[in-house]
């Protein structure tokens, strides 16, 4: 079915459903009885109309307008059933996932523009070691060598604390700090968020490319292997939800800059809700398991095949079942 087609067909569907969205969060919301009552079957039909609009590939703007009532529909029905801590779980289980998914269009961009820059610099480094001193001074690099360097007893030991619960505190402040740089400055209408992606993308490669020079490679890639995967990952989301604020305000569409960036910013929230949880667990990951020098690097490399394997798949299946759940499934 064409866009048109589809959009002449289901469109009064959901307008009718976004009227009732508008009087749901009105504070004294004027919804009849049946209307309350259909609510539900009309939410889930709406999700099914967005998946088939990203799967069809129609156009940003419709699949957006239907992304953004898919979360706003969600929000009402749920918030007044739900206790917190069910609601957490929920989030968590199928909410998070199916909304990375939903906005898989800014994830594949940001993901791009953190890691082919990194390969490039890593490339260009193992042929010519004195580029890394382009990308960070002399003084870091020397603390990268210090930090990876085989004799260390604990990895990563030349940091800032000594225990392992000290620095689990730390990591939390680091990377959710380069996280929420990474989303906010999409503000700039993208620009921030498309620089702090390709910095990071060059840091990553450039210390990576110095340390395989160095012969680190097996103390290097052994440590970030096991955390890296929700790391990475979720600096990736939060670039995603820092793009998806700039391209509001660079396409509003038929809405006003600051309604095109308020109904983004209820969706890049949430996708940064489930980025500190990532970064939380990526921390402890970090603080408990990566430092340990006493694993072999084999099992360290196991554990981190199964982590990657892990997030994936969370990201890409975690929540499918509630698609397909749905009442009168649209052609």
């Amino acid at each position: 079915m064409k866009q048109g087609q589809f959009e002449q067909t289901y469109q009064p569907l959901w307008e009718l459903l976004e009227q009732h969205i508008i009087a749901l969060e009105s504070p004294q919301h004027s919804l009849s009885g049946d209307e309350l009552a259909s609510f539900a079957s009309r939410y889930r039909r709406l999700c099914h109309l967005h998946a088939l609009a990203t799967d069809r590939h129609y156009s940003s703007h419709l699949v957006d307008k239907l992304g953004d009532l898919v979360v706003r529909g969600h929000q009402q029905l749920y918030r007044r059933k739900q206790p917190f801590m069910q609601q957490l779980i929920s989030f968590v289980v199928a909410g998070f996932p199916r909304l990375v998914r939903a906005q898989q269009s800014y994830i594949w961009w940001a993901t791009a523009l953190l890691y082919v820059p990194g390969l490039i610099i890593y490339i260009a480094i193992l042929w010519q070691p004195d580029l890394v001193y382009t990308i960070t001074p002399p003084t870091q690099v020397s603390s990268f060598e210090e930090m990876y360097d085989p004799q260390n007893r604990t990895l990563g030991s030349a940091r800032e604390s000594d225990t392992n619960v000290q620095m689990f505190g730390f990591y939390i402040r680091n990377n959710i700090g380069v996280s929420f740089r990474t989303f906010a400055s999409g503000i700039l209408f993208g620009v921030g968020s498309i620089f702090f992606l390709v910095y990071n993308g060059l840091l990553m490669g450039a210390v990576a490319g110095h340390l395989t020079n160095a012969e680190f490679t097996q103390t290097f890639f052994s440590f970030v292997v096991g955390h890296g995967s929700f790391e990475l990952t979720a600096i990736c989301i939060s670039g995603a939800a820092g793009l998806k604020l700039g391209y509001a305000l660079l396409a509003p569409g038929n809405l006003t800059r600051a309604e095109s960036l308020k109904r983004a910013s209820k969706i890049a929230i949430q996708l940064i809700y489930g980025v500190i949880i990532m970064l939380v667990i990526a921390a402890f990951i970090e603080a408990f398991w990566s430092s340990n020098n006493m694993l072999l690097p084999w099992q360290k490399y196991l554990v981190g095949g199964f982590l990657w394997a892990l997030v994936i798949g969370y990201l890409v299946f975690s929540g499918r079942r509630l698609d397909t759940r749905l009442e009168g499934k649209p052609q």
